[in-house]
């Protein structure tokens, strides 16, 4: 395995305040109040993980974007939903990398190609320095997808915790 020496420098050089400065806590109280206007509208469960840069151990064994958003779902809990429809949006910010992993119910009718979709399109804005704007934009994009294949049917417990997780 090649060590990739300019990933670990980013990674090592990207602070919590860049993380705070990317999402300021107006910016996250926006982001908590979509996911709340969201998941009124299907029987979907959203997360929202920032991670500003990997631990020097996961780094080093090369592990990926996608690799940390499963490992992330798993943490969280979010396949632990009664109808399998959890949706996890993770932003590793010093790969600028976005990643989202749907429980199997979510993804077995939506498919991959639609996730890619949404990730590139929340990497654009964020390429453009609008991380609220991007985040809000793939929520809205995911709130489609689940209200065409989840749509509500009135009030609902909520599973999950709406707060955006920062890591």
């Amino acid at each position: 395995m090649k060590i990739n020496m300019k990933r670990i420098l980013r990674h090592a050089v990207l602070t919590h305040w860049q993380v705070e400065r990317a999402f300021p806590p107006r910016a996250l109280a926006a982001i908590e109040q979509e996911i709340k206007t969201s998941e009124a509208a299907h029987l979907g469960e959203i997360r929202f993980a920032v991670e500003g840069g990997l631990p020097a151990s996961l780094l080093y064994r090369g592990q990926s974007a996608r690799e940390r958003a499963i490992d992330m779902f798993s943490l969280l809990r979010i396949w632990d939903t009664d109808e399998r429809n959890g949706v996890l949006i993770y932003l590793l910010l010093a790969d600028h990398s976005v990643e989202i992993v749907a429980d199997r119910g979510v993804h077995a009718k939506t498919g991959a190609p639609e996730w890619e979709r949404i990730c590139r399109g929340m990497e654009t804005a964020f390429r453009g320095g609008r991380y609220e704007q991007g985040v809000i934009d793939g929520i809205q994009a995911i709130t489609r997808l689940l209200t065409t294949y989840f749509p509500s049917h009135g009030a609902r417990r909520n599973e999950l915790p709406d707060k955006v997780v920062l890591l």
